[in-house]
């Protein structure tokens, strides 16, 4: 259980001074701790990176003088800012902003990374989302409903990693910043992971998240846009497609997706998936294909083809709930590796994520 004082204090939410806050939060701090010692405490869950109030209140824990104890530092098991995106409605669609985004964790970790005390300090951006508002609507927010959600989260989830090794900081974690919104229509247009306990694509990368265990491992792809692109410009030109792996002691998984920051149409992508160097245990597996398309792990193009309905009857209820789990593709099958290798090719929409998920067979 994580503790910190105040929310987004280097904004208009804190109307004190920074020595203020810093005073609060050493107090807070000190409470918490003498409750509770072995809680985790830090802060200060700035928003955007926090830029010179990140690093005097970064200077304020590890050198100062603290206000509750009169000793030297406070302490502090983690650092906590916020990131978001900036959608916009150009030529009749919504084009997403990932590299304000990525250009902000870039900013944040590099802020963190200049403390050589914190090097090894666990880093949670506390919101990470494509934009501010969670209860705002506009025609720039349409990309909530959808899969554009879910392939932006893919595409910037993997990009926060790649962020953190360039500044060799601890990246532990990220939070979305979504909310349940009572008594709305179905489909609002909130950013949620659901809508009237329907389950929304976005919920299902997070399904795909949690499938991945173990170790990171090296995924390139010759279709990827490079972080310095990405961080610049972002996913202006051609799309991102990309890939995140992970291997533990018996499963193989591979997250892939197709990525661009305009939704417009565009043709699918042809995947080639090569894996190499794969353990001789993995002589043969069980591989499961999951997806999110149009088609697959999508109760909001399910509801639309209903004639989208705010009051569906009961039957159109269980079948909307059955659209928002994540599906797989086709179904399981059995691979297997010829020499550590092996090659798995598939068609994938855009913004269109995949899941290949591979359990080891005895042999």
């Amino acid at each position: 259980w994580c503790w910190e004082t105040w929310n987004e204090p280097n904004i208009a939410y804190w109307q004190g001074t920074h020595e203020e806050f810093c005073k609060l939060h050493d107090y807070a701090v000190d409470a918490v701790r003498r409750a509770l010692p072995t809680a985790r405490v830090g802060g200060p869950d700035v928003a955007g990176s926090g830029g010179k109030f990140q690093r005097d209140f970064l200077e304020h824990c590890l050198r100062g003088v603290n206000h509750a104890t009169g000793r030297k530092g406070t302490p502090l098991d983690f650092v906590s800012f916020h990131a978001k995106g900036s959608p916009q409605f150009v030529d009749g669609h919504v084009r997403m902003g990932i590299a304000n985004q990525l250009r902000t964790i870039d900013e944040g970790f590099g802020i963190i990374a200049s403390f050589p005390e914190l090097r090894n300090t666990p880093i949670v951006i506390g919101e990470s989302d494509p934009e501010g508002c969670a209860a705002c609507q506009g025609q720039q927010l349409g990309y909530r409903n959808g899969t554009m959600y879910s392939s932006y989260t893919a595409a910037s989830f993997a990009r926060k990693g790649d962020i953190a090794d360039k500044h060799g900081v601890n990246f532990e974690g990220a939070l979305t910043w979504a909310f349940e919104f009572e008594d709305q229509p179905y489909f609002a247009g909130f950013r949620s992971l659901a809508t009237n306990g329907i389950d929304k694509p976005v919920l299902n990368v997070f399904r795909m998240f949690s499938k991945m265990n173990g170790w990171r491992l090296t995924a390139e792809s010759d279709g990827a846009v490079p972080l310095a692109t990405m961080l610049s410009e972002g996913v202006r030109n051609g799309p991102d497609v990309a890939a995140l792996a992970s291997l533990d002691a018996n499963t193989l998984s591979v997250m892939v997706w197709h990525y661009h920051d305009d939704d417009v149409a565009g043709p699918a992508a042809n995947v080639e998936l090569l894996l190499n160097g794969l353990p001789s245990n993995f002589g043969k597996a069980n591989l499961r294909h999951f997806r999110i398309d149009e088609n697959h792990s999508n109760a909001y193009s399910a509801w639309k083809r209903m004639g989208e309905p705010q009051n569906p009857a009961p039957d159109q209820y269980a079948e909307l709930e059955k659209a928002g789990h994540l599906a797989l593709l086709t179904p399981p099958e059995e691979i297997h590796c010829n020499q550590g290798s092996v090659a798995l090719r598939f068609q994938l929409p855009r913004q269109a994520v995949s899941l290949l998920v591979m359990d080891r067979l005895p042999c």
